[in-house]
């Protein structure tokens, strides 16, 4: 073994070596390959308008072709943007979107790209999902490219009580899909699907929640029914991150005051009441909702009263941002399901 070390030269070999690894087939250029990855900021810019729920759509090639609807988003070039917030910012103002007041990310997904030619020119694509919240005094209401989240998502509306799309289609199918169930999945029935099912769409002695907003949508993805709904409108990465900005929002207003992101500085109690219906679903009790709101301090009356309303003149609010500093979770406290 010492004699064969003896007289070589480690510059040369390191040459060699090198000659050697990249004359392998393919082996330093897969490599490369494999490690590019794009990233993309996704912005679920969601609003409300006329009491609904809605979101900022544009349209663009992503992997459905150039008619499919997308979310603003941008490519994050560490050349170019000091941050993510930056490049977001930048893909917003592409489409010409109001300001927003509240923004929040959602999660990363990294998948392959759905065109197999992009995969191999472009790698692997990260997607970085953001909540933006716009105000609904800078949100234009004619704008074509404003989707109602419910349109998208119809199955998550409950302000009409339960849609009767769950009942007469997606259950009845979510259970035929649980009955092609491999037979080894059948003995967890926290891991199996009938177990997923109940837990999601609140079936059998199971409860809805209205936060798992994601977990229904990839559900009927799996089951394969997406393809027939609204939802098939919107690319299948967006549509997901239009999901989870659902949720969170859900989540999230029972624990912060972010439904004032999306008012108008002043507002009346009734504008208030329709925006966190919009949200969390469920039509609430007006006199309950009312004494949650005012019991928990998150508004005061400006004095002045707004005319038209199409009844009697309505009192005008506004947020006390004093509240931030008198409790750590100045939220809605409306349990999942529940009316105020």
């Amino acid at each position: 073994m010492q004699d064969n070390a003896v007289g070589r030269d480690p510059v040369r070999d390191a040459g060699e070596n090198r000659h050697w690894k990249r004359d392998r087939p393919g082996d330093q250029h897969t490599t490369e390959k494999e490690d590019r990855l794009g990233v993309e900021v996704v912005a679920a810019a969601v609003a409300i308008i006329g009491h609904q729920p809605v979101v900022l759509t544009t349209r663009g090639a992503g992997g459905g072709g150039a008619n499919r609807l997308r979310l603003p988003s941008a490519r994050f070039s560490p050349g170019r943007h000091e941050t993510l917030e930056v490049a977001l910012r930048g893909g917003l103002a592409t489409v010409g979107a109001p300001e927003f007041s509240y923004l929040e990310q959602l999660a990363a997904d990294c998948r392959l790209p759905a065109d197999e030619r992009a995969s191999a020119a472009q790698g692997r694509s990260l997607s970085i999902g953001y909540l933006a919240l716009m105000r609904a005094e800078t949100t234009p209401a004619n704008r074509s490219d404003w989707v109602r989240i419910y349109d998208l998502l119809p199955w998550e509306d409950w302000r009409k009580g339960r849609p009767k799309c769950l009942s007469e289609e997606i259950e009845p199918a979510l259970l035929r899909w649980v009955e092609m169930q491999p037979e080894a999945d059948r003995g967890n029935a926290v891991r199996c699907r009938l177990g997923r099912v109940r837990i999601a769409f609140g079936v059998g002695e199971s409860s809805w929640d209205d936060e798992r907003v994601v977990e229904r949508l990839d559900l009927m993805d799996e089951a394969g029914l997406l393809g027939g709904t609204s939802a098939a409108t919107l690319d299948p990465a967006h549509c997901r991150i239009a999901a989870a900005a659902l949720g969170r929002l859900r989540a999230k207003i029972r624990h912060r005051p972010v439904v004032f992101e999306m008012l108008p500085a002043e507002f009346t109690l009734f504008e208030l009441q329709r925006a966190v219906e919009a949200i969390l679903g469920p039509n609430l009790h007006k006199q309950n909702f009312r004494r949650l709101v005012e019991g928990m301090g998150l508004v005061e009356p400006t004095g002045e009263v707004k005319s038209h309303t199409g009844g009697r003149p309505a009192r005008l609010f506004r947020f006390r941002p004093e509240v931030m500093l008198e409790r750590s979770a100045p939220g809605m406290r409306i349990r999942p399901g529940k009316a105020a």
